[in-house]
């Protein structure tokens, strides 16, 4: 028998002072059977860290040649491919030249992953902004996540304040580049 992907609900209060995007998301999000906790919640914050109008969260690790989240424009031509946790290069330079931007998202070692990317030929990859999480910080939202929550996100400075279940989680964004340019 396959096994069939778990919905969470989370109702997110989105406040990116940054970009001064203010929203309240209801958002389902499928999470797969092979997905961990952490992988779905880094999707989760790429959404929110990314969003605007012609965003759409994929099916994560079921979603075959597409990254964990997409921005369309009004003619549905993609505009944004954004990546989460640890993508493939081939797969990171084919949404790259597609969309003429890309990003990637993680709670891994950032290092480890330019290392992977840089000699993989990642079209104009010194351009793809790798935004890297705490470990720490993913892990604990993680052990307070259920099937429905309800999250504030605030963002300034890139100093990510989550709220969840009464209690507040911090976290800074740190934004690497790779220096290599193809």
């Amino acid at each position: 028998m396959a096994l069939t992907a778990t919905i969470y609900n989370l109702e997110i209060d989105l406040a990116d002072i940054d970009r001064g995007v203010y929203e309240k998301l209801d958002l389902p999000v499928a999470r797969q059977p092979s997905e961990t906790l952490e992988y779905m919640l880094m999707r989760v914050f790429a959404y929110c860290l990314e969003y605007s109008d012609g965003i759409t969260l994929t099916q994560g690790v079921a979603a075959g040649d597409e990254p964990a989240v997409l921005i369309r424009d009004l003619t549905g031509r993609i505009t944004a491919w954004i990546e989460v946790g640890m993508p493939e290069p081939g797969r990171l330079h084919r949404g790259h030249k597609l969309a003429g931007r890309a990003a990637v998202y993680t709670h891994r070692d950032a290092r480890k992953l330019l290392a992977q990317l840089t000699p993989a030929n990642v079209h104009r990859l010194p351009d793809v902004p790798v935004y890297a999480f705490e470990r720490g910080f993913i892990d604990e939202v993680a052990s307070r996540i259920e099937r429905r929550s309800h999250l504030s996100l605030s963002v300034t400075e890139r100093e990510l304040y989550l709220q969840i279940d009464g209690r507040t989680f911090t976290t800074t964004i740190v934004e690497h580049r790779s220096s290599s340019s193809i």
